[in-house]
């Protein structure tokens, strides 16, 4: 079993190489994983479980079909759906014109 020091610096180099949320500037996954690092009866499973996370384990272990990531009836939905929010990261809105006619 590792030692609580050994747990936390893992734990905390985790969450220093977490990504920035830009829509939740008050709500940070980071600041969650840094302060949970100090938590007296911090274990290796929370540990593993941030790792799994920040090396998209999950997503390689079962990766979605492309009949999910692109449905018949919406093939673009999802790639449009992140091309917003990449733009809505940056500041850039959709003119209202294409909200109005519900233009991509």
């Amino acid at each position: 079993m590792a030692s609580t020091s050994k747990l936390s610096r893992q734990l905390n180099r985790i969450a220093l190489s977490w990504p920035y949320d830009a829509f939740r500037p008050n709500l940070q996954l980071k600041t969650f994983l840094s302060s949970l690092s100090t938590h007296p009866n911090l274990t290796a499973d929370a540990v593993e479980a941030a790792r799994a996370l920040s090396n998209n384990e999950v997503q390689k272990q079962y990766p979605l079909p492309v009949k999910l990531l692109k449905p018949a009836s919406m093939p673009q939905h999802y790639n449009r759906l992140v091309e917003a929010f990449e733009k809505s990261a940056q500041g850039i809105g959709r003119p209202w014109w294409k909200v109005f006619f519900g233009v991509w």
